[in-house]
Formats: C-alpha cells, structure tokens, sequence
C-alpha cells in the first residue's frame, strides 16, 4: 500500500503542478474558457462571467499549491480532501460538457495541449482512481522534509504562485503557445493544405413511409426512398483539418483589407478586443506610440471587435489617429492577452509582441 500511495503521490502532484502551471501562465486564457463554461449554452450561470479572472486566479493557483503540498506532505489530510473535492467537481464538469457536447475543449492544459471533451472526461475519471488511493492511504502521506522546512517550502509555493500570475497579468504569457507567438506568419497560419483532411459528417433522413417515420443514414448524399420527406439533422462524426489561425481578419466596412496588410513590412497592430473595455493607462500611450511609429516609417492601425461609435470616442478621448479595423472578438482575445496589447508585424511575421504595460520595450 505505501508503494502503491508513493506512485500515485507524485502522479497526481506532478500533474496537478503541471497542469496548473500551464494555466497560471495565463490566467486571462483561463478565464475566457470559464467564461465559456458559465455562459447560458453550458452551465447557464452567467452571473458568473464577471468574476471569471478572480475564479481563474483562485482556481489555477489552488491547484499548483495542492500538487506542491502533496508532494512536500503538507497538511496531508486538509491536501487529499481539497483533491477529492476538485477532481470530483471537473469529473463531471468534464463529464456534462462531453455527453451534451457543450464544449470542444475543456482547457485543462491552455492552449499547450488540446484535449477532446471525452479524452479529458477519461484523464479525469484514471485522475480520481489514483486520488482515491491517496484518499484511503492518507496515513501513509509522510513530510519529506521537517516541520519547520516543509512549512516554509509550502508558503513559498503559496506566494511564488501568486506573483506569477500578477507577473503574466501585468505583462504577456511567459511561455506562448498560440499560433501568433513571436516568429509565427499569420498568413501562413491561415492557410489549409490541398491535401488536408475534410470533415466527415452523419446526415439522417427522416422520411414518412406508408404512415411511419423512418430515418436513413447516410454521409451527405439524398437517400433514393420511397416515401415524403419529413426533415434531416446532420451530425460531425470527423472533424476535418483546422489552420492554427482562425477568424482573423482585417475588414473595414466596405473591404477586406486582410492581404493588403498582411503584405506591409513595417507594420504596428493596436489590438483591443473592446474599446469599450479598453484599459485608460494603456489607451493613454498610445498617441505617443502613434507619434514614434509614424517617425519611423510605420504604419500603424487598431483592430478591435467594437462598433464605429467607441471607435471615433478613442480617437477624440485619446487623440490618436490611426484606423480601426473589425476582427472577431474570440480571435483578438487570442491574438494577445492585454487590452490593448501591440504588435509588430513584417509580411505578417510576428516580430514583437508587448503587453501595454511594456509598451517602452517595443524596439522600432
């Protein structure tokens, strides 16, 4: 039983170090999948949305300090109960968002890795089998370490995890693993091979023949049957190729101006995914952004999800400029973890990526 405790031990307290690691890192990401959880289409308690980060912060930082003390023996008792609490609760989370088919990723490990509603389901159910060992083998959970080392080492992990995620919030992601990391080529992100595979879809027919209903199933092609046609539902059995980059784009209203830009060599990008949510400190440096920009022989635009009314209020509140231009909220927020963050752009390369905080460090 010790053996069997010690494996699952540090098992589960690697994972869970991991897996909250990879979330701290970026809290914001965190917070819009729990956002997505909270909104009327999943859980229906979008009374929550607005408290998204807090929960993100509280949640992801929880989790490094738990996997920390389990593995140091602190607090074994107090340790093994929260784990049980909190693989049981994203068990079923995992569980109602797979079988409803509410959410195509739960979000576990950000965007490092990408797991299937039903894969992450599993993960969490094998999860619970070793926590339940620790559960029952609690008395077997020894400090590493002596009283007084292992209590420092556990508020050090406390306080370490905290100032990591203020650290990320007040910058950028220390580790990116979107598709508009520093070195990555939009255009090319956008892009779908010719031999890239097509999603495969269920289609089933419901006919009335001689007075009773029957479906047939097919792969998309009309069914030759002998009856009237009552109605049709299609389902994804296989998802086809997905381009890192989707959703992008750089419209005004009367054109797509997304090749057009995309081409520029010297190119700043103003994003913000609200102007209405816009963060003032931020906003205020961007004129004299506009002014070193445009000395230096580059363009500068805004992109933004928000309508013409909030867009001509920040040109006249912050006297800036510079265009806005229309792009999916959901692929702003993404594009960059900061409102408004800024980019740098050649031939649509990524060549720098700052948080507003850190718009001094922009080399032009």
């Amino acid at each position: 039983m010790k053996a069997i405790v010690s494996i699952s031990r540090i098992l589960v307290g690697v994972l869970f170090i991991f897996s909250g690691f990879i979330k701290l890192n970026d809290p914001l990401g965190f917070s819009y999948k729990l956002q997505e959880y909270f909104s009327q289409d999943v859980l229906n308690i979008p009374s929550l949305e607005p408290y998204a980060l807090m929960i993100s912060i509280f949640v992801v930082v929880f989790e490094v300090v738990l996997g920390v003390f389990l593995l140091i023996g602190y607090k074994p008792k107090f340790t093994v109960w929260s784990l049980l609490g909190m693989i049981v609760f994203f068990t079923f989370l995992t569980f109602y968002a797979a079988y409803f088919e509410k959410v195509k990723d739960c979000g576990c490990f950000g965007d490092f890795l990408k797991l299937k509603p039903w894969e992450t389901f599993w993960k969490d159910v094998i999860l619970l089998v070793f926590i339940v060992i620790l559960f029952f083998g609690v008395k077997h959970i020894k400090p590493i370490f002596g009283k007084l080392p292992t209590t420092v080492l556990a508020l050090l992990g406390f306080i370490l995890s905290l100032w990591f995620g203020y650290h990320v919030l007040m910058h950028l992601p220390s580790i990116d693993f979107r598709a508009y990391k520093i070195g990555n080529n939009i255009k090319e992100g956008m892009e779908i091979p010719e031999d890239a595979p097509k999603p495969i879809q269920e289609y089933s027919w419901k006919f009335n023949i001689g007075g009773e209903e029957k479906v047939i199933k097919t792969n998309g092609q009309y069914p030759s049957v002998d009856g009237d046609f009552v109605s049709v539902e299609t389902k994804v059995i296989q998802e086809g190729y997905t381009p890192p980059v989707v959703d992008f784009s750089i419209e005004s209203n009367d054109e797509d101006l997304t090749s057009h830009y995309l081409e520029q060599e010297n190119l700043i990008v103003v994003v913000s995914y609200s102007l209405e949510k816009i963060e003032s400190d931020g906003a205020l440096k961007l004129r004299e952004l506009q002014n070193q920009a445009i000395k230096k022989g580059y363009t500068i635009i805004g992109l933004t999800a928000s309508g013409d009314e909030a867009k001509q209020h920040i040109k006249e509140a912050y006297n800036v400029d510079f265009d806005w231009y229309l792009c999916d909220e959901k692929a702003l927020k993404t594009v960059v973890r900061a409102n408004p963050g800024i980019l740098e752009l050649a031939h649509g390369t990524v060549k720098q990526k700052v948080h507003w905080n850190d718009i001094g460090d922009l080399k032009l």
